[in-house]
């Protein structure tokens, strides 16, 4: 029997897993072929530790160290830019992610193909970075493989409580004292099988589309770009650039695609806001960003069984709060003092729903 059984293999997963396993045995059981192949695949790997809801900043601010440590990061910047009229949500967009407004001649500067007949209005920090994902996935699954293992094509089909847990995941029982639910979209699916009460995840379609970036610039120095009315966002991707429609469309739990009118939409607002075109899509994608019903994160022990933790609802912030995270559910786990303020362990405690 194994310390700890982690149902999910993505950020989440991995996450709890990485940080567990200074503490016990793991086994981290992934339905998929590969790891994170849902939405921290998917993501648009951007550390602003500005961004969300005030206690996922806080996990964010707490991981930034971390994740600059490993050498994971690189910088990036970000900026929000919009059209006239569009001054008081430009405002809005600067003050929830801490930028600075800044002149349109200097927005120019950081992104030569904005309109400067469109774009009247625009804010910047510099302090955002990209995250190599990847990389990231990788040195959490080294370290659960350090005092455990890493099963892939493991659907779970059945969970049951008795000494411990047992769960029946590729026709292999898998059996531990404490179970992690960090199945990301199917959470609430892997409570109900464990016959405890689903919290209300909710999935969100979130639609990306590569293109090469207009005009041919070289935009490897680019901030990510914002729309005011948060429309759409661009980032630097590889030489192309990528474009999102920022939509967040109910879905559920499922290997999500793009929608084609949605990606269109999106791209048509990037557009508008440059002297460009946008002439080819190079490839486009959708994840799932799950979120619990205040949109802050789930971590902690469900109310009715001490011995089953949530780790879910990280939505569009399981890159930027994932050592945080980690740290905060292991001291959960075992007992230890967390090191983050109590009102962020209440914040993040499943008992808020019950």
């Amino acid at each position: 029997m194994d310390d700890f059984l982690i149902i999910g293999g993505g950020i989440a997963g991995l996450t709890a897993g990485a940080h567990l396993a200074a503490h016990g045995t793991v086994t981290l059981l992934e339905a998929e072929d590969v790891l994170g192949y849902h939405a921290s695949s998917r993501s648009a790997a951007i550390f602003i530790p500005t961004y969300g809801a005030p206690w996922v900043k806080a996990l964010s601010l707490a991981s930034a160290r971390d994740l600059h440590d490993t050498g994971l990061t690189s910088p990036r910047g970000v900026m929000a830019v919009g059209r006239a009229g569009e001054e008081e949500k430009l405002a809005h967009v600067a003050a929830d992610l801490s930028l600075s407004p800044i002149p349109v001649a200097d927005a120019l500067s950081f992104v030569p193909i904005l309109d400067p007949a469109v774009v009247t209005c625009a804010a910047h920090r510099e302090e955002a970075w990209d995250i190599d994902t990847d990389a990231l996935l990788q040195l959490y699954a080294k370290r659960v493989r350090a005092n455990g293992q890493v099963v892939t094509r493991a659907p779970v089909t059945a969970i049951r409580r008795g000494d411990g847990w047992e769960v029946e995941a590729g026709e292999v029982t898998y059996r531990a004292r404490t179970l992690v639910n960090a199945a990301g979209p199917w959470a609430d699916r892997v409570a109900e099988q464990a016959g405890l009460a689903p919290i209300g995840i909710r999935p969100l379609r979130r639609s990306m589309a590569r293109i090469d970036v207009p005009g041919g610039a070289d935009a490897r120095d680019w901030p990510m770009l914002i729309g005011a009315n948060e429309d759409w966002y661009a980032k630097p991707d590889a030489g192309a650039l990528i474009v999102s429609p920022s939509e967040e469309d109910p879905s559920d739990p499922m290997d999500a695609w793009a929608d084609d009118m949605v990606l269109a939409e999106g791209l048509m607002h990037f557009e508008e806001h440059i002297t460009g075109e946008v002439t080819r899509m190079l490839a486009n994608w959708a994840g799932l960003r799950t979120f619990s019903p205040d949109r802050q994160l789930v971590i902690g022990a469900d109310p009715a069984a001490p011995d089953f933790y949530w780790m879910a609802g990280q939505g569009g912030y399981g890159f930027q709060t994932a050592p945080a995270a980690g740290r905060l559910l292991a001291a959960l786990v075992t007992g230890t003092a967390p090191e983050v303020p109590p009102d962020i362990v209440r914040a993040c405690d499943p008992a808020r729903f019950r």
